[in-house]
């Protein structure tokens, strides 16, 4: 979706210090009267929370204490407070809550659930516990669940579905998987955490705003004035839990510095969309849709900016301004009680707040940025952070409570809202019982009578939807892979390169690309989304390698005794898409031709049309080329040599009938593709060899069109399984060179 390639590995140099800003100097407030407020907020929480029975489902419990991440992210900055206060009254309230939930996570009745990210969020606290008292039991159901979610997140080949499919994820999962790598010196937690995290980058962040989308639903969402929707909090969750995996994470961790590069990007962003009361919008893009206070966001990027800050990864003069405007607007929302206020509810994208609005997660987001204002005056501290020091064993005991008694609190507008959302998981969310590792049939399947052995199938790509299992023949423009074009229908299946891929895989070029297709119906699309099409997932594969060679039949000019090609397409149409026949149009820009140090070439260019109906390997080509000079061009149709193999497959030419064949070399596993070529005799000039392609030469007028047929075959599909049987099928053919007939 969102090319992740744009990002360099290497994080960039802090802009250079600006001179000391004494005026925000001077307004860092009192470490203890920071301090004050924090504690104030943080007794009101555990308060209001203590008022409430522990409801027995804590799913959707939003203001009662729980294990969901309404609770945990609370715990994570309460935590945090008893750190600094050693308050036994906070750490017998965590302590309640890990031992009413026996150190376990939520989520035991599914697989979806068991990776749910929201059900992890409250490992860290249990990690915080062991941390200060070193028992093995606390991590001990934590420990299990994160290594039954390994091979899910590191999962290869990428599946269609992402376990972290929402920026929530990013500030519930990935800190505590981190932070098992500290605690364990294991580093396989911190390595799929790294996996997922940049899956979930690629799809929901966009490079143009340094923001994240919520989820996939809201990537195209726009206002009535073409305005993105990013919603505050859903950034807020990113920024804090990339500070919170950077505490865990190495120093040396060869990912980090791309961490800190898009932290310090969104960093950059989000200070300038602060509002002139220190906060942010719910919606950044919308302010003035959404006027009133917000906190839980801004509560987030205060720690954030402030934490960037304290570490020395943010420039102090450049963001100190910002946090202290920041906590200002914060300590401004602070109700009479001391709860933090103006926290919108729990969902998935903005909406309005008022004043009294409270949550749990606002007030750990607050007590994670007041602690970090805290320590604004103090030197800054280098990356990773150690581990708290030990409990003794008295403060232990003392810091041990009571289970309080649950009952279950729902609202019809939470059970409505819970609903809708609902339906997003169930239609986003990675499904291992169905897309896992090693699912049936990941063993190939019998053969078919008469049908060859499949290849190896490391898993089955999930059947199409009803309608959608229909023969038929289709093209699609796919932005999603770098502006691919594909077209299959009933037997083949074909792909070319746009501008995108240019820029992603240079140098590209104007190559055919061939799949092997074992289906009837279109697949090509769905084969994408598995993030490894070059593995058979039952329905074909791609193994036929193009690179900057012609492939399965496309063009360039040859003069001089050499090849000249075009770049990738520049436009394209397309003209009808099925249900009989798939046909599009490309444009190629002009490029060079001939010429020398000495000796100007010519420009060419060229328009073609590609049409592939039902029940036939052949696509039909109509191509037309331009010139700035007069005179004929010798037009060259290839076919690669080395498609699959390190040594050439056989091509056979047979000029007077127009018909040449490749049969390519074997692989043990994948099988063998055929390609053809059907070119007017009258117009063949000689047959020529590279050291990459086999070159029909054609001869040609600028401005008349001129027709060929491209074909390609897989042994391993439906219709040809063996060499006799694709070139007695393309001597068959009686292909129409009139290019009139369209």
């Amino acid at each position: 979706m969102l090319a992740s390639a744009a990002l360099a590995t290497a994080a960039p140099a802090l802009a250079a210090p600006a001179a000391k800003p004494i005026a925000a100097e001077r307004q860092i407030p009192a470490a203890d009267a920071v301090l004050a407020t924090l504690v104030r907020a943080n007794a009101a929480q555990m308060a209001a929370m203590r008022a409430e029975p522990i409801p027995v489902t804590t799913g959707g419990a939003v203001r009662e204490m729980s294990s969901n991440w309404v609770s945990a992210t609370y715990y994570v900055g309460a935590a945090r407070l008893a750190r600094v206060t050693q308050d036994q009254d906070t750490l017998k309230f965590l302590t309640d809550a890990a031992e009413h939930y026996n150190y376990a996570l939520r989520g035991a009745r599914s697989g979806k659930t068991m990776l749910n990210a929201d059900e992890m969020a409250i490992g860290a606290l249990y990690q915080e516990l062991y941390a200060r008292r070193g028992q093995e039991g606390t991590l001990m159901p934590l420990r299990q669940r994160l290594d039954w979610s390994l091979p899910h997140l590191a999962r290869l080949p990428i599946p269609e579905h992402l376990v972290w499919w929402w920026s929530d994820s990013l500030f519930m999962a990935p800190p505590v998987l981190a932070r098992m790598s500290a605690l364990d010196g294991d580093r396989k937690y911190l390595d799929a955490m790294d996996k997922q995290w940049w899956r979930t980058f690629a799809r929901l962040y966009d490079p143009d705003e340094s923001l994240y989308y919520r989820d996939e639903r809201f990537i195209e969402r726009r206002d009535e004035k073409g305005r993105k929707l990013f919603w505050s909090r859903g950034n807020g969750w990113v920024m804090g839990g990339m500070a919170r995996v950077l505490e865990s994470m190495p120093a040396d961790y060869i990912q980090r510095p791309r961490y800190l590069m898009v932290y310090q990007a969104m960093a950059k962003r989000v200070a300038g969309l602060q509002r002139a009361d220190g906060l942010w919008a719910s919606s950044l893009m919308q302010p003035e849709k959404f006027p009133e206070p917000e906190t839980s966001g801004s509560a987030f990027f205060v720690y954030a900016l402030a934490w960037g800050i304290n570490h020395g990864v943010l420039d102090r003069a450049t963001y100190l301004p910002a946090v202290l405007k920041g906590w200002k607007g914060l300590e401004a929302q602070v109700l009479p009680d001391g709860m933090i206020g103006a926290v919108q509810k729990t969902g998935d994208q903005p909406v309005p707040t008022t004043a009294t609005d409270i949550g749990p997660y606002g007030t750990g987001a607050f007590l994670l940025a007041g602690l970090e204002v805290m320590n604004l005056a103090k030197p800054t501290t280098a990356l990773p952070l150690a581990e708290p020091p030990r409990d003794a064993p008295a403060f232990i005991a003392a810091t041990t409570p009571t289970p309080a008694l649950p009952r279950t609190v729902r609202g019809p507008e939470e059970e409505t809202r819970h609903a809708t959302e609902m339906k997003a998981v169930a239609a986003l969310a990675y499904d291992p019982l169905i897309e896992g590792p090693g699912l049936a049939p990941a063993q190939v399947p019998p053969a078919a009578p008469g049908q060859p052995t499949p290849p190896k199938m490391i898993f089955r790509m999930t059947p199409p939807p009803a309608g959608q299992d229909q023969p038929r023949a289709t093209v699609r423009y796919a932005p999603e892979r770098y502006d691919d074009i594909l077209w299959e229908n009933d037997r083949t299946a074909h792909r070319i390169y746009g501008p995108a891929l240019e820029q992603y895989e240079p140098p590209s070029t104007s190559g055919i690309d061939a799949w092997g297709k074992s289906v009837r119906y279109p697949f090509m699309t769905r084969q994408l989304r598995t993030g490894d099409q070059h593995a058979y997932h039952g329905e074909g594969i791609d193994y036929y390698n193009v690179k900057t060679w012609r492939g399965a039949g496309g063009l360039g000019v040859w003069d001089g005794g050499k090849l000249w090609v075009s770049r990738n397409w520049k436009d394209y149409k397309i003209l009808k898409d099925g249900p009989d026949v798939a046909s599009f149009k490309v444009d190629y820009a002009p490029w060079k031709v001939g010429g020398s140090e000495t000796k100007k070439g010519r420009q060419v260019w060229e328009s073609r049309t590609f049409a592939l109906p039902m029940g036939t390997n052949f696509t039909r080509m109509v191509s037309t080329f331009g010139s700035n000079a007069k005179g004929p061009i010798t037009v060259a149709i290839g076919i690669t040599k080395k498609p699959t193999a390190d040594r050439p497959g056989d091509f056979q030419a047979d000029k007077t009938k127009g018909a040449f064949t490749f049969w390519d070399v074997t692989d043990p596993d994948k099988g063998t593709m055929g390609l053809a070529l059907l070119v007017d005799p009258r117009q063949i000039v000689d047959v020529v060899e590279t050291d990459s392609d086999w070159l029909v030469l054609v001869k040609v007028m600028p401005g008349k069109p001129f027709v060929y047929y491209m074909g390609a075959a897989w042994d391993k599909g439906l219709d040809f399984h063996s060499r006799a049987e694709w070139e007695a099928y393309v001597q068959a053919q009686t292909p129409d060179f009139n290019p009139a007939r369209q």
